[in-house]
C-alpha cells in the first residue's frame, strides 16, 4: 500500500516537474512576442472610442434625408481617383459618414463621404493611421502578413499550452492551501508579492486567456475557424437554411442594380446601425448586409441581388443562420470583448493588461531564482 502511494506522489511529482521545464522555457522563446500582442491588443480595444474623439470626420449632421445611393459615392471617388477600382461601399447610422476602400499607389486607404450629399470629407491612408499600425504589430509584428501572421500564430498557440502548464503549476497539493494560491500576500518582500501576482492572476485569466487567444489564432488558421464553424453545429442534423451555390456568370454589374439592391436593403432592414453593398465581379451576385450597431460585426443579414437586374435572389437573415455561422460571425466581437458591448471591453482591457504583464512577472521570478541559487 505503501509502495503504490509512493510510485503516485512520485508521479505527481514528476509531472508537476514537466509542466515547470515546459512552461520556464516555453515562456522564454515567446514571452516577448506575447507581451507584444497582448499590450497592442489592450490598445486596440477602445480605438472606436478613442478614434470617435480625436478624428471630427468620423461624424456627420444627421439630417431627415435619405442616403445617397452608391452610385453617386462611387463616382465621386472615381472622378477624385481614375485609376481606383471601388466595389465596396459601406453606410453607418445617420451621424457618421460613408466609407469604401480604394488603392492610391497600390496603398490601401479609406475614402470617407458625407451619405448625404457624396461631398469627400476625408482620405485615409491605412498603413499610416496609428491604430491600423497597431493592429498590424498586433497580428503581423509589422513583419509581412505571411510571415508575421505564423510568428503570431504559434506563439498564440506556446502561450496556450503555458497557460494549460501554469494551471498544473497552480493546483494546491492539498486542498486547505487553495485560498492561499488565489492571493497575494502584500505584506510580503518583493519577490513574494511577484510570485503570489504572477500565480493568482495566471489563475483567474486562465478562461478569458483561452478565449481571447483561440479566437486571436482563428483569423491566423483558417482550419480553426471550419472547427468552429463545427463547433457551434454540434447536434445540429441539418444546417438552418444553407446559402445556395452561386456561379461566375458572363453578368457585367450595373450601377443602377447596386443602388436597387442598397435601396431594398434600408428597406428592409431600416433600424440598422451599418450596412454594406458589395460588388463582388465575375458575374456573382451583388451583396448587402445588415448590422444592427455602427463598428459592430455581428448579427449580420445578407441578402443577395442579381448584379444586372438588382433583383432579389436570397435573403439570409441573421436568426435563420445556423449556430455555427453565427459563431464564426461573432469571433471578433468576442476577441475583443465587443460582443458584449461596454462591460466586455473594459474586461477585455483589464484581460489584456494582466496577460501582458505575465511574461514581466514570470521573468522577474526567473530572476530571482537564479540569483537565490548563486548564493
Amino acid at each position: 500500500m505503501n509502495r503504490e502511494v509512493s510510485i503516485k506522489k512520485q508521479s505527481r511529482s514528476m509531472f508537476k516537474r514537466t509542466a515547470a521545464i515546459l512552461h520556464l522555457w516555453l515562456g522564454m522563446l515567446s514571452g516577448v512576442i506575447v507581451l507584444v500582442i497582448a499590450a497592442t491588443g489592450c490598445l486596440f480595444v477602445f480605438h472606436d472610442e478613442i478614434k470617435d474623439i480625436v478624428y471630427d470626420w468620423r461624424h456627420v449632421e444627421p439630417q431627415t434625408a435619405d442616403f445617397v445611393p452608391p452610385s453617386v459615392l462611387l463616382q465621386k471617388v472615381k472622378e477624385s481617383y481614375p485609376t481606383a477600382t471601388p466595389s465596396m461601399v459601406v453606410y453607418q447610422d445617420a451621424s457618421r459618414p460613408a466609407a469604401i476602400a480604394i488603392e492610391i499607389d497600390q496603398i490601401p486607404h479609406e475614402v470617407y463621404l458625407n451619405p448625404y450629399d457624396g461631398t469627400i470629407i476625408h482620405v485615409q491612408n491605412m498603413e499610416t493611421e496609428f491604430f491600423m499600425v497597431v493592429e498590424r504589430l498586433h497580428r503581423f509584428l509589422l513583419l509581412p502578413e505571411e510571415i508575421g501572421k505564423q510568428i503570431t500564430g504559434i506563439a498564440t498557440i506556446v502561450f496556450i499550452i503555458m497557460m494549460l502548464t501554469g494551471l498544473v503549476l497552480w493546483w494546491p497539493k492539498k486542498r486547505k492551501h487553495t485560498l492561499q494560491h488565489l492571493k497575494v500576500k502584500w505584506n510580503a518582500r518583493w519577490r513574494r508579492k511577484n510570485y503570489d501576482w504572477h500565480r493568482a492572476t495566471g489563475f483567474y485569466l486562465i478562461f478569458p486567456a483561452l478565449l481571447i487567444s483561440i479566437t486571436g489564432i482563428s483569423f491566423t488558421y483558417e482550419w480553426l475557424n471550419h472547427q468552429l464553424f463545427d463547433l457551434g453545429n454540434i447536434g445540429i442534423e441539418a444546417a438552418a437554411e444553407e446559402l445556395p451555390s452561386f456561379q461566375p456568370t458572363d453578368k457585367v454589374t450595373q450601377l443602377t442594380a447596386m443602388d436597387k439592391a442598397m435601396a431594398g436593403t434600408f428597406e428592409v432592414m431600416n433600424d440598422s446601425g451599418m450596412y454594406f453593398v458589395w460588388d463582388q465581379g465575375d458575374g456573382l451576385p451583388i451583396v448587402t448586409g445588415a448590422y444592427p450597431e455602427s463598428y459592430h460585426f455581428d448579427h449580420q443579414s445578407n441578402f443577395y441581388f442579381d448584379p444586372e437586374s438588382g433583383v432579389l435572389l436570397h435573403t439570409q437573415l441573421y436568426a435563420s443562420k445556423p449556430p455555427g455561422l453565427k459563431l464564426q460571425e461573432m469571433i471578433y466581437g468576442l476577441h475583443t470583448g465587443q460582443f458584449f458591448s461596454l462591460t466586455g471591453k473594459v474586461l477585455a482591457f483589464i484581460a489584456s493588461a494582466l496577460i501582458a504583464a505575465l511574461p514581466i512577472t514570470g521573468f522577474l521570478i526567473w530572476i530571482g531564482r537564479r540569483k537565490k541559487a548563486k548564493k
